[in-house]
């Protein structure tokens, strides 16, 4: 397999544990040193992630993902998507982000791909 669908396999794996909230799934997708960085809050490590997915009321989740760009230099690589997420709650309500991703990534010793900084510009869609 080459390390382009190596990658394109791990964003396909991170969308659909996403969406089943499963947590060991994701945690095993990043860095023990992952930093997250998202609108709003201050930079936050893969402790603090499990903790936020844990906490999320959301009973589903839907997430479409389009990879605008992948590449790869030795064991470092970089991904850009487009995300278009929705949250629906226990109540009927939706929440709906869209907006681009930026994922740096390296390839373990063991010859692993995992995150090692995810850059989230996901914004509220007024509807």
């Amino acid at each position: 397999m080459t390390n382009e669908q190596a990658l394109r396999d791990l964003g396909q794996l991170w969308v659909s544990a996403s969406e089943r909230r499963d947590v060991a799934t994701l945690l095993s997708l990043v860095a023990d040193d992952v930093v997250f960085i998202v609108p709003g809050q201050k930079p936050f490590g893969k402790e603090a992630f499990a903790e936020s997915i844990r906490l999320t009321r959301a009973p589903q989740i839907r997430v479409q993902s389009e990879l605008l760009e992948l590449t790869v230099l030795d064991d470092w690589a970089w991904m850009r998507s487009h995300l278009d997420v929705t949250s629906a709650a226990a109540d009927g309500d939706h929440d709906r982000k869209i907006g681009d991703v930026l994922r740096i990534l390296r390839k373990t010793s063991e010859g692993r791909w995992v995150i090692t900084r995810d850059t989230s510009l996901l914004m509220p869609l007024e509807e």
